[in-house]
């Protein structure tokens, strides 16, 4: 067993030391999965890498015992779903209408305002559609939450769900086509 896997361990059974450890040992791949999550954000929120993976471990800790996590590849599953819902929080936060979602904001650029709206709405569709393909399939939607949020690889993919490559290939294929279908 490795390090991390011993220290995931120790965290899910509340111990606060060897959280604290293994995010640091994970920080790196933290830090991936939000570059890759805001990369596909680009201009839609006011979070950047480093506040993205400080506010997802805030929510992985938030909880008096977490949930346990058996792997390296189990916690950065768990944390890319972490990342998608931090980021949907803060589009919905923007489009609230208590803080002013429905007025139009004038940047200096006002170019720009249209782009914004328009980005907003797309990941609020994507999200809704996703919510739907887990209601229908529940292993799609977590391929295409590790592979589109969280950056992971099919092999890694494979190994957190516990199933081959060539099935990861094909439920991301199952995937894009209902998404296609669901956000037209």
């Amino acid at each position: 067993m490795s390090d991390i896997t011993e220290l995931l361990q120790a965290a899910s059974a509340g111990d606060r030391a060897a959280a604290d450890r293994a995010f640091a040992l994970l920080y790196a791949d933290l830090q991936r999965l939000a570059r890759s999550r805001l990369r596909r954000a680009s201009d839609l929120t006011l979070l950047d890498t480093t506040a993205l993976v400080h506010e997802s471990f805030l929510r992985l800790q938030g909880g008096a015992q977490g949930p346990a996590f058996p792997d390296r590849h189990h916690f950065l599953a768990y944390a890319a779903k972490v990342m998608r819902a931090v980021v949907v929080d803060v589009v919905r936060a923007r489009q609230a209408e208590r803080r002013g979602g429905g007025a139009e904001h004038l940047p200096l650029d006002t170019a720009v305002v249209g782009d914004l709206a328009a980005h907003d709405d797309e990941v609020l569709r994507v999200h809704e559609a996703l919510d739907e393909l887990a209601t229908l399939e529940p292993r799609l939607a977590q391929v295409v939450e590790l592979r589109y949020f969280g950056g992971l690889t099919e092999p890694e993919i494979a190994a957190s769900l516990g199933v081959t490559d060539r099935t990861v290939q094909r439920d991301w294929q199952k995937a894009r086509l209902f998404l296609a279908v669901a956000l037209r």
